[in-house]
């Protein structure tokens, strides 16, 4: 009896071995995961993004905790129970020289190469343009976000609905009839606008697809004239000149001007001067804008964009989805925003039945300012 009950234990340990029981653990192989922002920090896009990309890292498990999303955004780097993350800068909006850009692709290119990725977002124009040429073919897969219009101009992808490569990810279709449409409700005098926007790969976007629309006849006011230049001074003069002759601005990007002396001139303090000399309404495609002290616009949100990569990304890392096969995408639409302030400054009562959804009580650039 007593060798028959040691047997029944030596057949049972052997049991629990084979199925795991008393094994050494197997450490989980934590994947790498390189996020390339086109700009930097203090740009208050790429802190949208970076809100969304934390939410969705949170909403997916990739971070532990909000404390992991802090460190992230703190320090461009954390290493979780599932991810080793790491954070590079490509900062277009600060170096626009040809000679520039390729140097940081150079210098971003070896970083990744000796990290190793399983996987790398590229958030916005730039870094999709210079980065993801790099990667294009190879076997990382490559998630955008943030790219303006159609990424299909940077041949990352053949198609929309089928990308054919190994990248995939969100695009923004640019709300601007949308922002009309809304700055037509909020100042149902204007007929007349003309277009305000640097000279930046996002900018130049932004009014391509403002004048297509426009001789689509698809606009609810006339464009009279666009103006895209990098020279704050011409920027400054062209925005008094014209706004005695149309009714209207809309305002597509500000945040890369250079003064006389060539230095960048803050997207705070370019918004201070406008909203403070210009005295026609304008609207604007994305909420940062309003912010920090424009009238309206429809938000092609940052944090939506940054959110929807990861869950694409998710679906790469965790379900194994071909990025070649998974159509690109835009989120759905930010809110319908208008900005109290300055609708004070212009004479303006924002009332319900614009169909408003959110409402900005200052003008950051006028706060940051003081």
């Amino acid at each position: 009896m007593k060798r028959w009950m040691f047997w029944c234990v030596v057949v049972m340990g052997l049991c629990l071995v084979s199925i795991g029981y008393g094994a050494p653990k197997k450490e989980t192989v934590k994947k790498r995961i390189v996020v390339v922002s086109s700009y930097h920090r203090e740009y208050a896009w790429s802190q949208e993004t970076n809100e969304g990309f934390c939410a969705a890292m949170l909403k997916f498990g990739y971070f532990d905790s909000k404390a992991q999303a802090g460190e992230y955004t703190r320090n461009d780097a954390v290493e979780t129970s599932k991810v080793i993350v790491k954070k590079l800068w490509f900062d277009a909006k600060r170096k626009k020289s040809k000679e520039e850009k390729v140097e940081v692709t150079a210098r971003i290119t070896r970083v990744l190469m000796e990290f190793k990725s399983d996987l790398i977002f590229l958030g916005d124009d730039d870094a999709a343009e210079y980065i993801g040429s790099q990667f294009l073919d190879t076997k990382t897969p490559v998630v955008f976000w943030g790219v303006n219009n159609t990424p299909v101009k940077y041949g990352l992808v053949d198609r929309q609905d089928r990308p054919g490569h190994n990248v995939t990810g969100i695009f923004q279709p640019g709300y601007y009839v949308e922002s009309l449409d809304l700055l037509k409700k909020v100042a149902p005098t204007v007929k007349t606008f003309a277009v305000l926007t640097d000279d930046t790969t996002a900018g130049r976007s932004h009014y391509k697809a403002i004048e297509y629309l426009a001789q689509q006849g698809v606009l609810p006011l006339t464009l009279k004239e666009t103006v895209i230049t990098g020279d704050y001074e011409v920027f400054k003069s062209r925005a008094l000149e014209l706004q005695k002759t149309v009714d209207a601005f809309f305002i597509a990007q500000y945040s890369s001007l250079r003064d006389k002396s060539g230095n960048y001139v803050s997207a705070y303090e370019a918004a201070k001067w406008y909203i403070t000399n210009i005295n026609i309404p304008e609207t604007a495609e994305q909420g940062q804008f309003v912010r920090q002290g424009m009238l309206c616009g429809a938000d092609d949100s940052g944090y939506n964009q940054g959110f929807e990569a990861v869950a694409v990304a998710h679906d790469i890392l965790d379900k194994g989805a071909n990025p070649a096969t998974y159509p690109v995408r835009a989120p759905k639409r930010g809110v319908l925003i208008a900005n109290r302030q300055r609708a004070a400054m212009l004479g303006i009562t924002l009332t319900p039945e614009m169909g408003i959804e959110e409402y900005v009580d200052e003008a950051a650039a006028l706060k940051e300012a003081k």
